[in-house]
């Protein structure tokens, strides 16, 4: 008989922005000694602590987090980087005898995790400056509308208005000589070494809409006007993602005198509520996991927050039967 080994374990605490996922991943952490990975892009910028709802000092105090408001926000995120700190982060976990708990909205990095990566090459400084000058120069649905001449299958899944990812894709087309579509198609990193426990957090839309806005009125008295004026007062390029954020343009609507802060809030919640639909759509359609991993979908409720009592023993009960049987006989 071999000695028994353990399974590395990971566990995904995913879904629509503002539908309890921090609260459910500290929980985790609490009963699994948990190691809590963001997974969220936005999170990541130090510059936007308030406006992406990073966790406080008590939630941090409570368990270990990790890459949260760990990059400037002049410094461009991408998936493969995130994909190669949570790596090291996971590992860092384990070593001490803890399970990480990756927790966040964005599902291309979880996807990087569960299903692997390709790595497409550096376009260039030249490809770079290329795409933003047209994206300024004749905007975001003319570009497109290039992109679909050259390259259509991976226009055909770009918004026209969506400035950031159609710069990079053209970019790619220039600098590569081949489309985002077609490099996604080619050999890449392989999955986590892990098995991956995964819920998938999925509110009723109208418990959703309230929570937002209540949670952007809270940002607001927190100081949230104060932090996109600081961040304004960098003079960034506006293409950056962290100066796309959730809240950032309506917000500098407010400081420029061009919207009242009524009506920035309503233009961002506005927003935000179209940004979850994407969202919740996404998770519907993509597991997190590969084969041998395990789900759970928690669908049509309020809000964990609010109705943690009543799903969090389902949550634990499904976790705790995946968890705390990791030892197997090799």
């Amino acid at each position: 008989m071999n000695a028994p080994k353990t399974i590395k374990t990971a566990i995904i605490v995913a879904g629509p922005t503002c539908s309890g996922k921090s609260a459910l991943a500290l929980d985790l952490a609490r009963r699994f000694n948990g190691t809590i990975i963001n997974a969220d892009s936005m999170q990541v910028y130090r510059d936007l602590r308030i406006l992406t709802a990073r966790p406080d000092d008590a939630d941090e105090a409570a368990a270990p987090h990790r890459l949260y408001g760990v990059l400037d926000a002049a410094v461009p995120g991408s998936v493969a980087w995130w994909r190669s700190e949570a790596l090291r982060e996971m590992e860092e976990a384990w070593a001490v005898g803890r399970i990480p708990i990756l927790c966040g909205g964005t599902g291309m990095y979880l996807r990087a995790l569960t299903d692997g990566l390709v790595e497409v090459p550096d376009p260039g400084d030249a490809a770079r400056t290329e795409a933003r000058g047209l994206a300024e120069e004749i905007g975001p649905e003319a570009l497109h509308a290039r992109l679909t001449e050259v390259d259509p299958e991976t226009a055909s899944g770009l918004r026209p208005n969506d400035t950031q990812r159609i710069s990079r894709a053209w970019e790619v087309w220039t600098g590569t000589g081949h489309g985002l579509a077609w490099w996604r198609s080619q050999p890449g990193l392989p999955p986590a070494p892990c098995r991956f426990v995964s819920v998938q957090l999925d509110p009723e839309r109208e418990g959703l809409r309230r929570a937002i806005d209540f949670r952007f009125g809270q940002m607001l008295e927190a100081g949230a006007l104060e932090e996109v004026s600081s961040l304004l007062e960098r003079g960034l390029d506006p293409v950056l993602p962290a100066m796309r954020a959730h809240g950032v343009p309506e917000l500098t609507a407010v400081l420029r005198g061009e919207e009242s802060i009524e009506e920035a809030q309503k233009s961002a919640v506005l927003s935000i509520g179209r940004y979850t639909r994407r969202q919740a759509t996404w998770f519907r359609h993509h597991a997190l996991g590969k084969e041998g991993d395990a789900m759970i979908s928690l669908r049509r409720y309020t809000h964990y927050a609010q109705d943690s009592e009543s799903h969090y023993e389902k949550i634990e009960n499904f976790i705790s039967e995946r968890v705390d049987a990791v030892a197997v006989s090799s």
